[in-house]
């Protein structure tokens, strides 16, 4: 039986890319579970970074948030590659862990150029933690911009 499928939407206005992109070995393999990548489209300014899915904020760090969606279901999205060495420098958060969000909600105001010019890779992966490969299908067009919430993958959780 296949439980609620959930469907992860773009977090910001990007560029959609394979997780093989993404240029830090532990997201490019999968190891913390399928995904796809967001590259900015613009590094100046700020991007309003908004939640993915619905759910309960299961972690929150300035460059980076998780929301629990039930059915053991958790989606993680990473702001840049070793961004968490900036120390919050660059982003503003606007929840908190055991937050209830709504998909479209606000999350993390981040200013790529902070990274950027630190020498850090803007590569954001958003990623179906610990989920089965085959469980998750990439629905957005690799290599195309995404707008704010367009649809990027298809998250499928069979019962055991």
């Amino acid at each position: 039986m296949t439980l609620e499928p959930v469907i992860i939407a773009a977090p910001f206005t990007a560029m959609a890319a394979a997780m093989s992109y993404v240029p830090d070995e532990v997201f490019a393999s999968n190891i913390v579970g399928p995904g796809i990548a967001l590259i900015p489209t613009s590094t100046s300014g700020r991007v309003e970074v908004f939640a993915p899915v619905s759910g309960v904020v299961a972690a929150v760090f300035p460059h980076a948030f998780s929301i629990d969606v039930g059915d053991s279901r958790n989606v993680l999205v990473h702001l840049g590659i070793d961004t968490v060495e900036l120390r919050g420098d660059g982003f503003e958060l606007h929840v908190s862990q055991g937050d209830t969000v709504e998909r479209g909600d606000l999350m993390i105001s981040w200013e790529p150029s902070v990274a950027e010019q630190a020498g850090y890779a803007l590569h954001c992966p958003v990623v179906a933690v610990q989920a089965e490969d085959s469980d998750f299908d990439i629905v957005a067009e690799l290599g195309q911009p995404v707008t704010v919430g367009t649809p990027l993958a298809v998250w499928r959780l069979r019962e055991a």
